[in-house]
């Protein structure tokens, strides 16, 4: 057989099987945020049982996730890996500080696989990237590839972080959404939005319905690391800041409902 009559017979897009197709109803609204990152701590999987994975937990943010899918949108998800080890633990386990966050790293893999499996059982195609190649359970992050997936109506998972000791995974959020192109960052929190203090100790803490990057830096607000939001503010990317544990607040914001804070230029 000719090698051109091997490849007349291949599909033009050896993934096309899964492609979805979106109709709108006619008169529905379009959703705000065309193109997300959805930023979910490790904490996130772990449900009340603090620690590990707890399936029903995952479930909950796969719906939630599925909601939005559903609009159209175009998703890419990071997942951080606190709740099977942090890499700022390290010191008290006598653990260099670079071992100690490539074993986070490996965690929010751990993570990712459990959110696609969760993904895929509500109908979502789902791809899992990782930042380091491990080819037997991730694709490498690759960012044409990514944008590709997006494109072609796929949910794309972000694990491993940047892949590089020293950087949180706040950061690797950031970094993503510059590289996918994304319109916005949804960071995912157990409180409603960016708090003077700490609201589950401070009954009197005030929450910022709208607050600049340079006030989150120079207040130390706990919002995303230093390092991410310098990078955000670099590139004007807006972030905001919700409570995960309300139903339907992933959608809420995607459709531009006033939902949680958020940090922009002014």
């Amino acid at each position: 057989m000719r090698p051109e009559a091997i490849f007349a017979r291949m599909p033009a897009d050896s993934m096309s099987d899964d492609k979805r197709t979106f109709s709108p109803q006619s008169g529905s609204p379009e959703p705000t945020y065309s193109r997300i990152v959805l930023k979910l701590s490790g904490e996130s999987f772990q449900g009340s049982q603090g620690f590990g994975i707890d399936a029903e937990t995952v479930h909950s943010i796969a719906r939630e996730v599925k909601e939005v899918y559903d609009l159209g949108v175009q998703m890419a998800i990071i997942v951080g890996g606190g709740n099977i080890f942090r890499g700022t633990r390290q010191k008290s386990l006598s653990i260099d500080r670079a071992t100690g966050d490539y074993m986070g790293m490996l965690s929010t893999v751990i993570n990712g696989l459990a959110l696609q499996d969760a993904l895929e059982k509500q109908g979502v195609f789902t791809r899992l990237q990782s930042a380091i190649e491990m080819h037997q359970v991730a694709e490498p992050f690759i960012r044409r590839r990514a944008m590709r997936h997006l494109e072609k109506g796929r949910v794309v998972i972000f694990a491993a972080g940047t892949g590089n000791p020293y950087f949180s995974t706040d950061t690797a959020a950031a970094l993503r959404a510059m590289e996918i192109k994304a319109h916005v960052i949804l960071k995912a929190t157990r409180v409603d939005g960016i708090y003077d203090a700490d609201p589950e100790k401070v009954s009197s803490a005030k929450m910022f319905d709208r607050i600049t990057y340079l006030d989150v830096i120079q207040k130390g607000l706990a919002v995303m690391d230093s390092t991410a939001i310098s990078l955000c503010m670099d590139n004007r990317m807006p972030i905001i800041i919700f409570n995960m544990n309300t139903p339907g607040n992933i959608r809420r914001v995607v459709m531009g409902e006033k939902v949680g804070s958020t940090v922009t230029v002014e």
